[in-house]
């Protein structure tokens, strides 16, 4: 097989949404696995939708998620350009060698009159198609002499190029997620590939660029698959060898039908894109997967299981597993439900199988943020709390006793804890707690368990009005580390606090 060339060719209308970020990881993986190159390719022809800053939401959508194109805008290689508007002067000699060999034509109708023409055929209850069956008899190059044609063009009217579809034939094609796929090409229409302002139509743009770049393998969204024919017949008509097509299948919506879409995520509370996005003529701001809080690795595991499966019981993926065990054979034909509790799922294996150093450095960020210094031991009290921690911000939810004493008391909790008689024992508790000159955690389980033995109650009734006081609910990790990490004076403070407010 020839060097592997794939590339990702999304347009600059917005932010990229989180298919479109699943098609650049399949063509990494696909690139990566064979050695091959991975090019990103910024399809903007049409001038009308590019909204600015989508083009760097796109790299730095890549980059962030550690699937870095090698070449594309800022890392030229030998393809370039590859904006498709600082290529715009390559399409028309390729436009012209369709119409000298009388594969495409100048159409010359004007939008009035093919609306009409629409009108008249949803009146019959039919659809208009521009076809083999009608190309004749509308305004173009078939229907003129090339006399008048000519004197249309010098004359500067507005026309479009358009392709000329084989007629009576059953075309064969392969695609390498879907197999054999047969069309009839008498139910195509002879789609617009070049316009009179200059700019070519995605289907032009997109085979002659494929070619010139050497792409050997097109892997797509399946909203390309109706293309799949007039692309295959453009190559055929160009002389070129075509590559091969592999159309991954919809990630669908989690609840319903249909595919997913940026108001199910506001609807469920969820990201649609990788990053946050601010729209730069509304000024609304959606929200990313690394503004939730997200790492990348999540991100990618969970985009790589949708639509593909590696035909075992793993889920947890590094990147570099997936580029040694990705296989076009193995992207499923169907479509794969988009799961946000699923994707929190992914996101808590990451977190715990992170390095505490590093939660820890995260951890300390978010303090700052909120504008807390503290001398406690971070990576302690990170160990403690991780393990029911999805993001690094629920390390606050959980753990934010630590960093500020209780000043109310969850009202269930100090009924079921705090009872007749129950500050006499915290205020025993008190003095004990005062005794232990080795504050660790160790001594103090030890010290107050023999406590509460000589005493001959049940631990509960020191146990829950402690951690009642130390935390200001029943939850948290274990009581006697808490004390240990807050020390000595902050738990006696506590302690006394809690009897001052629940007495």
């Amino acid at each position: 097989m020839s060097t592997v060339r794939v590339r990702f060719a999304p347009s600059p209308t917005g932010p990229l949404h989180i298919g479109g970020l699943r098609t650049a990881l399949f063509n990494y993986l696909y690139a990566k696995k064979h050695n091959g190159t991975f090019v990103l390719r910024i399809e903007d022809t049409d001038q009308n939708r590019f909204v600015e800053g989508a083009e760097e939401y796109i790299k730095e959508s890549l980059e962030w998620c550690k699937i870095p194109y090698d070449e594309g805008p800022g890392k030229e290689g030998n393809f370039g350009p590859y904006k498709q508007s600082e290529r715009k002067h390559l399409y028309k000699e390729y436009v012209n060698q369709l119409i000298e060999k009388g594969m495409a034509y100048y159409a010359f109708d004007t939008t009035e009159s093919l609306d009409t023409l629409r009108k008249e055929y949803e009146a019959e209850k039919k659809t208009f198609i521009y076809n083999w069956e009608n190309r004749g008899k509308l305004d173009n190059s078939i229907s003129l002499t090339k006399e008048a044609t000519q004197a249309k063009l010098d004359a500067g009217e507005k026309y479009v190029v358009r392709f000329k579809i084989p007629t009576g034939e059953s075309l064969e094609m392969f695609d390498e997620v879907r197999g054999k796929v047969v069309i009839n090409t008498d139910l195509l229409d002879d789609k617009v590939l070049y316009k009179s302002d200059g700019m070519p139509t995605y289907h032009l743009a997109n085979i002659v660029d494929d070619h010139l770049m050497e792409i050997t393998h097109v892997i797509r969204g399946e909203e390309w698959l109706p293309s799949l024919a007039l692309h295959t017949l453009l190559y055929r008509a160009f002389e070129w060898e075509a590559p091969k097509f592999a159309h991954l299948s919809l990630i669908l919506k989690p609840v319903g039908k249909g595919k997913l879409s940026k108001r199910d995520g506001d609807k469920m509370g969820f990201p649609v894109f990788p990053l946050e996005w601010k729209d730069p003529k509304t000024g609304d701001v959606s929200t990313g997967y690394r503004e939730e809080g997200f790492y990348p690795e999540t991100v990618v595991n969970f985009l790589s299981l949708l639509g593909w499966n590696s035909g075992t019981e793993q889920e947890i993926f590094s990147l570099e597993e997936l580029t040694q065990i990705f296989d076009l054979s193995k992207v499923n034909k169907s479509g794969a439900k988009f799961d946000p509790e699923k994707n929190k799922w992914f996101q808590q294996q990451y977190l715990q199988q992170r390095d505490t150093n590093l939660i820890s450095k995260e951890f300390k960020n978010l303090l700052s943020y909120k504008g807390i210094e503290t001398s406690l031991p971070i990576e302690t009290i990170v160990e403690s709390l991780k393990e029911r921690a999805v993001f690094v911000d629920d390390l606050w939810n959980l753990g934010k006793f630590f960093f500020e004493a209780p000043t109310t008391y969850d009202t269930k909790a100090s009924k079921k804890a705090w009872k007749d008689g129950t500050s006499d024992l915290m205020n025993e508790l008190v003095d004990v707690i005062t005794s232990i000159d080795d504050f660790s955690s160790a001594n103090v389980t030890l010290i107050i368990k023999e406590w509460i033995t000589s005493k001959e109650i049940g631990f509960g009734k020191i146990m829950m009005p402690l951690r009642l006081a130390l935390v200001g609910s029943l939850m948290g990790p274990d009581v006697y580390e808490i004390a240990a990490l807050l020390g000595k004076e902050a738990t006696i403070f506590r302690v006394k606090n809690a009897i001052a407010n629940l007495s």
